[in-house]
């Protein structure tokens, strides 16, 4: 009995874990609001500082300093992770820009057309092919920027700028092909000097907002990298525990929720226009999401006939 209900419990928890991660992730621009007076700047270099400090405390407290080591050691590994270190910097950058500038709902919509771009980015890169399908589902969302570009009178370039870089970053952190904890602790350790820097010149030139707006404000500046490490254990621990079809399936989460806040909390506009812009990208996502299960559960099935003969 207990051997049947392992593997569901562990199932369960992943899902738990996996539904925690994408929902802390889509909450973040609750986050982001309480820093204020801060700007997207100071924001970033403290989380890249206050990250640093956590991510080299959970290195230590995992064991992952051979790992860690063993970064250094590859030339390739250290080049990529390099690169990745840059990329989320400009993701982390944008988002906090985003919800400061009260432009939450195109947020929302750089990680919905996210999964089509990584997709894209794979063909690029990688070579990889798709199935008519899925090129049908690209040029829907590829239709839906122009639509939402008619209406915003410029790209959306937060959008653009989120999910390229997140994708860009997804793949490099692919080819790298290291353990979360010790890759996100290098990529740290590269992006906070100049992290560093920025908030000592903001202190020389009395620009600081740490220190002088209350010990609130302060605590709040230094918890960015816990807000940071949490999720990014979440995420690792549900991995390991439910598929990749559920994982696909639950990033939609964090957009919806950045969606709703959006409009409900944070009251932005939603022209005729933008829904159609919208709608079309959801319909892009239904495609692409129903294809690809149902081309899974194809390859599955041929497998395990293969496997009877």
């Amino acid at each position: 009995m207990s051997r049947t209900r392992e593997p569901r419990t562990a199932a369960q928890q992943g899902l738990l874990l996996g539904v925690a991660a994408y929902a802390m992730w889509g909450l973040f621009p609750l986050y982001w609001t309480l820093l204020e007076p801060a700007g997207a700047v100071e924001i970033l270099a403290h989380r890249v500082c206050w990250s640093l400090v956590t991510m080299v405390a959970l290195t230590l407290a995992l064991r992952r300093v051979p790992q860690l080591r063993a970064i250094l050691r590859d030339r390739r590994v250290l080049l990529l992770l390099t690169a990745a270190a840059v990329v989320i910097a400009f993701n982390w950058g944008g988002f906090i820009y985003g919800v400061n500038a009260g432009r939450v709902v195109e947020v929302s919509l750089g990680y919905f057309i996210n999964p089509l771009v990584t997709v894209l980015l794979g063909v690029v890169v990688l070579g990889e092919r798709l199935r008519p399908v899925q090129w049908a589902a690209i040029a829907l969302a590829a239709l839906a920027v122009v639509v939402l570009t008619v209406d915003y009178g410029h790209p959306p370039w937060i959008a653009v700028l989120l999910a390229g870089s997140f994708g860009t970053y997804g793949l490099m952190k692919k080819k790298a092909d290291v353990g979360a904890v010790e890759s996100l602790t290098f990529e740290t350790v590269v992006l906070v000097p100049l992290a560093l820097g920025y908030l000592v010149w903001l202190g020389v030139a009395g620009r600081s907002t740490f220190g002088t707006e209350g010990v609130g404000h302060g605590a709040l500046l230094v918890s960015t990298g816990l807000i940071t490490a949490v999720p990014l254990i979440c995420f690792g621990a549900a991995a390991i525990r439910v598929s990749m079809t559920t994982i696909g399936l639950l990033q939609y989460l964090a957009p919806t929720l950045q969606f709703v806040l959006g409009l409900v909390v944070f009251g932005e506009d939603m022209t005729p226009v933008k829904w159609v812009g919208f709608g079309l990208v959801w319909v892009a996502l239904v495609v692409f999401t129903v294809e690809t299960l149902n081309h899974r559960r194809e390859q599955m099935r041929m497998s395990a006939e293969a496997a009877a003969v």
